[in-house]
């Protein structure tokens, strides 16, 4: 099923009186409040900022174990950090980013 398809999907369901609601509604609804707004912004960043640790690791051909000795953290840590669903710490983030030659900055 397409996009189009399933978009009338969803009115025919609607007609019937099924509500349904995809991940663009939620993300709309929910997008008009400030708080959310801020929260998903630092989510997008930081998921952002993992994804480049974990390419960089992988385009210097490094295991995460290697990270690890060369951060003086255990290989855990860089797991974690790259799984996207744990916060780290800045020291954290700035002990990876020496091993690929890189500073923190805020832009």
């Amino acid at each position: 099923m397409n996009k189009a398809q399933l978009k009338q999907h969803i009115k025919d369901l609607r007609k019937k009186g099924l509500v349904f609601y995809d991940a663009d509604d939620v993300l709309k609804k929910h997008m008009k409040s400030k708080e959310f707004r801020k929260a998903y912004k630092e989510e997008i960043t930081r998921f952002n900022l993992v994804r480049q640790i974990r390419e960089i690791r992988l385009a210097k051909k490094l295991t995460q174990k290697a990270v690890a000795k060369r951060a003086n953290m255990s290989q855990s840590v860089v797991a974690r950090l790259e799984s996207g669903e744990h916060s780290f710490s800045l020291d954290t983030l700035q002990r990876i980013a020496y091993v690929f030659d890189k500073e923190v900055q805020l832009v």
